[in-house]
């Protein structure tokens, strides 16, 4: 009676009794087999000995890298992509925008079509807990009915169509009330307004001005440029001074005289003490004494440099506002 034949192991067992995965698995092989093809050579006597099986490797060849692929992904232009955004812009905002005003508009891109989801939670009516992603709560293991709470609601169809009403008012009233754009093209009378339902268009008049207009007292002569800048009259040579006439008149917003005009013969402007900065009145001659030091005005003082100063209140309404304010108090009292 023969004995059974013991099966053969069909992977080589490590030495060190370690029982190895993965890459490591792999080279322990290759090194088992290269070993055993020595050994073969070394002991091999003339032609009765076996021959040695000699593996050699070959270098893979490279393969290019593969691109990634979304499933149910289709390629579309990036123009097109743009050209949907600004349409909807447009129609929610009365916007115009060009579609190579974009950062990039070249190459494909990947779409995935996907319908359109709404995350829904519902409520046991009995504990109140939320339902996970099955029927049962996991509070009470009350199964899921119709009384348990639904949010959002389930709308009817009479509210589904107000609320598509809704949604066109409101894109109609951002198409009328859209911003005011402006343009570069000053070839026409360009007039900025804003269109109304029921009432006249409002029209942007800006900030009203006033022209100031200066004339030579020598030859009244318009003298022409901004009122702000040293001037010179062009029919005499004349420099501007304090007495050219000024339309409308400023002196009492400007009572040290009007700023980058030299002095004139009736108004000399402002001087200050050099020694105690008190100001002297206007139009008063060397050899004054001051009111507060008494320093006799010299070519030393400086002329207080002109400037738009806030006027003094009239002393009458202030005494009418005291005298109110009096009458106040004795009433209360």
């Amino acid at each position: 009676m023969s004995s059974p034949a013991t099966a053969l192991p069909t992977e080589p067992v490590p030495q060190d009794g370690k029982k190895r995965k993965g890459v490591g698995k792999v080279f322990y092989q290759v090194k088992t087999v290269f070993k055993r093809g020595g050994r073969s050579k070394k002991g091999a006597v003339g032609p009765t000995a076996p021959a040695a099986a000699v593996i050699t490797s070959e270098p893979a060849a490279p393969t290019a890298p593969t691109r990634l692929e979304y499933e149910n992904a289709t390629r579309i232009p990036r123009i097109q992509v743009h050209e949907e955004r600004v349409q909807k812009l447009g129609s929610r905002f009365g916007l115009e925008i060009k579609p190579d005003e974009w950062h990039s508009s070249e190459g494909d891109v990947l779409r995935v079509e996907k319908s359109v989801r709404m995350r829904i939670h519902r409520e046991c009516h009995r504990c109140h807990s939320a339902f996970g992603a099955g029927n049962e709560c996991p509070g009470c293991h009350h199964r899921r009915c119709k009384k348990c709470t639904r949010n959002p609601p389930k709308h009817t169809e009479e509210e589904r169509q107000a609320i598509r009403e809704k949604k066109e008012a409101l894109i109609r009233r951002n198409k009328q009330m859209g911003p005011i754009i402006p343009s570069y093209d000053y070839s026409e009378n360009i007039v900025l307004k804003r269109p109304r339902k029921a009432a006249q268009d409002l029209v942007y008049k800006g900030k009203p001005r006033m022209r100031v207009r200066r004339h030579c007292h020598m030859c009244n002569n318009l003298i022409a440029g901004n009122a702000k800048e040293a001037r010179v009259c062009d029919n005499c040579g004349h420099r501007r001074c304090d007495d050219c006439p000024r339309d409308p008149d400023g002196k009492k917003k400007y009572p040290y005289g009007y700023p980058n005009d030299a002095p004139g013969q009736t108004f000399k402007g402002v001087y200050s003490c050099h020694e105690c900065r008190r100001k002297f009145p206007a139009n008063t001659e060397d050899g004054t004494e001051c009111r507060n030091c008494s320093h006799k005005k010299c070519p030393d003082c400086p002329r207080v440099k002109p400037k738009k100063v806030d006027p003094e209140p009239d002393p009458e309404i202030m005494e009418a506002l005291r005298a109110r304010m009096e009458a106040l108090k004795t009433a209360e009292s």
